[in-house]
């Protein structure tokens, strides 16, 4: 068990469905990264852009992606998370692929599909939370339309760190920032928010507001708009457990289900 968290973001732009080219362009961006950081978080379909088109792109779990990914994570003794667009069981998934560098993982698949861009007819959802542990941290990976619903990430005392992966229009950049916010403060939770830049194929631009937030929603580092670039910061569950335990909000919680 460690008290710091070293958590990297990379925020960029993505080749329009293009798989080989975006896996070179955060191969690079990987060589880039701290000998500290430990986990690094890419936007949400870093391989192709937020595409609906899942009959053509998506990939089996040993795909390139995966492999990619299962390679890196080991090359640079790094934990990756990112999402791909997934094939399994003749269904497609928005899936949140979390790798460590022993070469296990874990899934998650998006929970609330965007229907504006009918996500929901191209992806089935997902059903349940993912949550995984690493040296003490308790963490868990949501994707973009799900920062929306805080019922679905209410923190049950059952995660320190809770991470968005996102594909969130310009235009709607004010409610990504709020959200996050309020995502960390009523979770007591530290929150990271990590989105991309520039233009997709369809037109839509993204400003990036990558960020980095503490349990009080305090803005710990944050992206410049429009820039690509790389945030780091470093995280303390002593100072996470300091703050819950002078102001145990969480005591008070009320009990639910999801259905």
């Amino acid at each position: 068990m460690t008290d710091i968290l070293n958590v990297s973001c990379i925020q960029t732009d993505l080749e329009w469905e293009n798989v080989d080219s975006n896996l070179n362009h955060f191969s690079n961006k990987l060589e880039l990264l701290s000998k500290d950081s430990e986990i690094v978080i890419l936007p949400e379909m870093f391989t192709t852009g937020f595409s609906m088109n899942s009959v053509e792109l998506a990939e089996p779990m040993n795909g390139k992606t995966f492999t990619w990914m299962k390679e890196q994570s080991q090359k640079h003794n790094k934990i990756i998370i990112g999402s791909v667009i997934a094939t399994e069981n003749n269904k497609f998934y928005n899936r949140c692929i979390t790798m460590l560098p022993n070469g296990e993982y874990y899934t998650y698949d998006k929970g609330h599909l965007f229907r504006m861009e009918k996500e929901h007819e191209d992806f089935t959802k997902g059903d349940s939370k993912t949550i995984f542990k690493h040296s003490g941290w308790r963490i868990c990976t949501m994707i973009c339309y799900d920062l929306r619903f805080p019922v679905w990430s209410r923190n049950q005392n059952d995660y320190d760190l809770l991470v968005y992966i996102a594909s969130w229009p310009e235009s709607r950049r004010e409610v990504w920032n709020t959200l996050l916010k309020a995502r960390a403060i009523e979770n007591q939770s530290y929150v990271v928010g990590v989105n991309r830049i520039g233009q997709d194929g369809e037109g839509i631009s993204y400003s990036g507001d990558t960020v980095i937030i503490n349990p009080k929603g305090q803005i710990i580092t944050k992206a410049n708009d429009h820039k690509d670039e790389i945030i780091e910061a470093k995280l303390s569950l002593k100072d996470l457990e300091q703050f819950r335990e002078k102001f145990p909000v969480f005591l008070d919680a009320d009990n639910f289900k999801i259905l």
